[in-house]
């Protein structure tokens, strides 16, 4: 819609929105008061229809018929690692997109022993509708909590330890084997892995696919050191690499952040990215852009996964007896410079 066409924001009605979406004004307000029991379809032109028509849900008198917070809690690492990490952003951004067109407000938080308490304080009073937990570390005992208590709660990534807690992931596995398969038919033979935190799902998994798939490819075992998805745990983790094999050809580093500390360890090392060592990375973020060279990397798409996040908890805040869920999306191979 044209801005000369564009109603003013306190003139636009559900029946205005349902208008531009092609659906009915029912259809609308289901979308807007956040009720599960809406095609997909459906609501993203619903969503897109609030987008274009700057429509204001009344927040107030809608607060007053669902007798919710219009507050949903994002539950991030803590603040040093959020800073540095651009797959935190890209969080905030898909997660947005779903909540802001239909009037719901997000509180971000930190992770720590009042973070949890406030949490589970705040969806019990009222204050919060529901949370997204992203990175628990694995003895978080948060999301059981949550669990526990019938609370509406989703995980980013798969849980740590056997949990009914709807999670939404990346094959994680899938993305390792991209990994290993291209740098295999780049010719390379001398394999090398920097991997996550191996005490994480995310970690394990991108390992195992890397690893599993070389095997199957009758390639030897790769060498591995374990980083933290940090810049100095990429930069250390290759230094330790190349301590144990100076003349290794591919590396797999299982983040787009550490493989931005890499690349300046194999460069004082003599080492030629492309040339001498194929560097693949994972997420496909501003990380991967800002190598030197642009790096090849699996991608997980974020801003959608966050969405979905923000779509499974507003299912669950509407229907709390909505079984658990697990919805896993496809990595791809994105091709720059580095492998």
């Amino acid at each position: 819609m044209s801005d000369s066409r564009r109603p003013s924001a306190d003139r636009v009605t559900l029946e205005v929105v349902a208008r531009v979406a092609g659906v009915s004004r029912a259809t609308v307000s289901r979308v807007v008061n956040g009720k599960a029991s809406v095609d997909e379809g459906l609501r993203q032109a619903v969503e897109r229809a609030i987008s274009e028509t700057g429509y204001l849900p009344n927040l107030a008198a809608r607060s007053l018929v669902t007798r919710r917070a219009e507050a949903i809690a994002l539950v991030l690492p803590e603040e040093s690692r959020i800073l540095g990490d651009p797959f935190f952003g890209r969080v905030v951004s898909g997660v947005t997109s779903v909540l802001t067109p239909l009037g719901l407000h997000l509180v971000l938080l930190m992770t720590g022993r009042d973070t949890r308490e406030q949490v589970v304080t705040d969806l019990r009073q009222g204050r919060l509708d529901g949370v997204i937990l992203i990175h628990t570390y694995p003895q978080d005992p948060l999301p059981g909590q949550l669990v526990k208590a019938r609370l509406p709660v989703v995980l980013a990534g798969k849980p740590q330890t056997p949990a009914r807690i709807t999670h939404v992931d990346v094959d994680q596995a899938a993305g390792g084997a991209l990994a290993a398969e291209h740098l295999h038919a780049l010719g390379r033979r001398r394999f090398a892995t920097v991997t996550g935190p191996l005490d994480a799902p995310a970690g394990q998994g991108r390992l195992r696919g890397f690893r599993d798939t070389l095997r199957a490819l009758g390639q030897p075992e790769p060498l591995v050191a374990e980083g933290d998805f940090s810049r100095d745990g990429g930069a250390a983790a290759m230094g330790q690499l190349l301590a144990e094999e100076p003349a290794l050809d591919a590396v797999f580093v299982a983040s787009d952040l550490m493989a931005q500390g890499a690349l300046p360890v194999l460069r004082r090392h003599g080492r030629r990215v492309p040339s001498d060592v194929a560097v693949v990375g994972f997420d496909d973020s501003s990380a991967a852009l800002a190598c030197e060279p642009p790096l090849t990397t699996v991608r997980q798409p974020v801003e959608d996964m966050a969405a979905e996040l923000a779509r499974q908890v507003l299912t669950r805040v509407d229907n709390p007896e909505v079984p658990p869920a697990a919805v896993v999306f496809e990595p791809t191979l994105v091709h720059r410079e580095s492998a």
